[in-house]
């Protein structure tokens, strides 16, 4: 699995002009599923990006988490393009990407999972054209990658 995690002020998703998911202060999640994702990926990367200190503490320091903010909020949206492989040519090859199916099996795997970690979850609409807004505070944006566990 990939992600890119940004830390936001505020986020929100709109699909046919209509807000579909939004966050205040927190975490947007753009998640894509490799073909040979599952539920070990999925859970690695979840308690990852919820462990992350890229909060700041009193003095200012990136070392608290999300779930240690008082309101904790993710907004995850799938992005299956984060499997692009631009090496060859100018056209993106998708052929590392799941198949619709299983990926969004394991988005919904994932967005369970962050539910159940007590805090609050917004999501876009899997494989729908969507259009995210956000304001990025910091800005703080990590790129987060499953690879190295199948090694």
């Amino acid at each position: 699995m990939k992600a890119v995690v940004q830390r936001v002020s505020r986020a929100k998703v709109t699909v046919d002009g209509h807000v579909v998911g939004s966050i205040g202060p927190g975490l947007l999640v753009l998640l894509g599923v490799g073909k040979s994702d599952t539920k070990t990926e999925a859970d690695y990367l979840l308690d990852k990006i919820l462990n992350l200190r890229i909060f700041a503490d009193v003095h200012g320091k990136m070392n608290l988490s999300l779930l240690e903010q008082p309101e904790p909020q993710l907004l995850v949206v799938s992005q299956f393009t984060l499997y692009g492989d631009c090496r060859k040519g100018r056209r993106p090859s998708y052929t590392d990407a799941a198949t619709a199916q299983e990926a969004e099996h394991l988005y919904n795997y994932f967005v369970e999972r962050a539910q159940s970690s007590g805090i609050t979850v917004a999501t876009g609409v899997f494989q729908a054209m969507m259009a995210v807004e956000l304001v990025n505070d910091g800005p703080v944006t990590l790129i987060l990658d499953t690879a190295h566990l199948r090694y």
